[in-house]
């Protein structure tokens, strides 16, 4: 059966290397047959955080704000594309996450890293790991990091040489623990509403 997934991506920079590798889930996930939207944090452009989502009253939230929350609550699970910035997590990315709580639970999630130099952004996906659990998502034991990412993806996103490889074998399995995970969690929830 299908999955609707979210693929989010922080980057705020102008020379965003970080895109590829969001577009290249995007595009994997939606040829093994996935209702998958990509959400770009500079695209949406929320604000920096004042008032959560379940802050405002209901039906004054800011338009991007109320459709993002709703995409969220359809969706059966979620990719952080994440860059790391001086050992930590992407503001942008940070930023958006935080305007949701609960609308975030009891779904699966995946963190997806990269950076320019040979440690792939494993700084951040750990540190990523903590922030998505506390926020009411199981998240998945698989793990896919990315560096140097212009030996990796070219400009189109399209894997390259040994590391793209090594990326398209380490994205399946990421995938299919994905999938897996959301479809458990989407059928719980037939048998059984959440306990809160």
């Amino acid at each position: 059966m299908s999955e609707r997934i979210l693929v989010f991506y922080g980057s705020y920079r102008a020379d965003r290397m970080g895109i590829r590798l969001a577009d290249y889930c995007v595009r994997t996930l939606l040829a093994r047959g996935h209702d998958v939207e990509l959400i770009d944090a500079k695209a949406v452009d929320l604000p920096m955080l004042d008032r959560m989502y379940k802050e405002y009253p209901q039906g004054q939230a800011p338009t991007a704000m109320e459709v993002l929350a709703e995409k969220i609550r359809a969706a059966d699970g979620f990719v952080f594309v994440t860059g790391e910035y001086n050992w930590g997590v992407q503001p942008g990315l940070k930023n958006l996450t935080d305007h949701f709580l609960e609308e975030w639970f009891w779904r699966p999630a995946g963190v997806v890293s990269y950076s320019a130099g040979r440690l792939a952004g494993a700084r951040a996906n750990v540190a990523w790991l903590g922030t998505l659990s506390e926020m009411g998502m199981v998240v998945i034991s698989s793990a896919v990091n990315v560096g140097p990412i212009a030996r990796t993806l070219d400009e189109q996103g399209q894997p390259v040489g040994e590391a793209g490889k090594s990326l398209e074998k380490s994205f399946a399995r990421f995938a299919d623990d994905l999938v897996w995970w959301a479809e458990a969690a989407r059928l719980q929830k037939t048998r059984r509403a959440p306990p809160y």
